[in-house]
């Protein structure tokens, strides 16, 4: 697994790392940004999360995985198909940042697939100060379902980590900032 990392690595810095002045979703500014969907949506980097998402998930009982739209949506797909393929197949849902304004006005995408109480593992591209990850997961608890593990590509070590204990949840990282510059070298 660790040459897929690396090479993991080498493609998010390749893709998806860009220098300047940028305001993260958190609200907070950053010499540093990671767009993490231009590697998801590259078709080795999707491979390449898919297949490390699903080892890390592996011991795990759940029955799919989550996140928050948009950014979570690659990896939502790449680890679906990547757990078909392995024999082990987890399905997807997706949390809206608003409810739906017509039809049932959910905030939960793909529930039909889940049955309460069923146990899921929430997945997001970055991570700096936990909020839209635990967001993500009270509304996916509020739709009936539990969370068994909340899961980054990357961890960019802000204090996230920390929030989400706060919350109950251990985070899992693929990267902190730290072991990516590391391995992409």
């Amino acid at each position: 697994m660790l040459e897929l990392k690396r090479r993991l690595a080498r493609l998010l810095v390749e893709k998806s790392y860009r220098e300047g002045d940028f305001v993260l979703a958190s609200g907070r500014r950053s010499d540093y940004y990671f767009d993490c969907r231009v590697t998801a949506l590259h078709a080795e980097g999707a491979w390449l999360i898919g297949t490390l998402f699903n080892h890390m998930l592996k011991e795990l009982s759940i029955r799919g995985v989550g996140g928050m739209t948009m950014g979570a949506d690659p990896l939502v797909s790449a680890v679906t198909v990547i757990s078909h393929e392995q024999g082990r197949p987890l399905h997807g849902l997706l949390v809206r940042k608003e409810a739906k304004g017509h039809g049932t006005g959910q905030f939960v995408e793909g529930l039909g697939n889940f049955s309460a109480g069923d146990s899921v593992a929430m997945l997001e591209d970055v991570v700096t100060t936990g909020g839209s990850l635990l967001k993500a997961c009270d509304r996916v608890r509020a739709a009936g379902l539990s969370i068994a593990a909340v899961c980054a590509i990357l961890d960019r070590e802000e204090g996230g980590r920390e929030k989400l204990r706060e919350a109950g949840y251990d985070l899992l990282a693929l990267f902190t900032r730290k072991e990516l510059v590391e391995l992409a070298r």
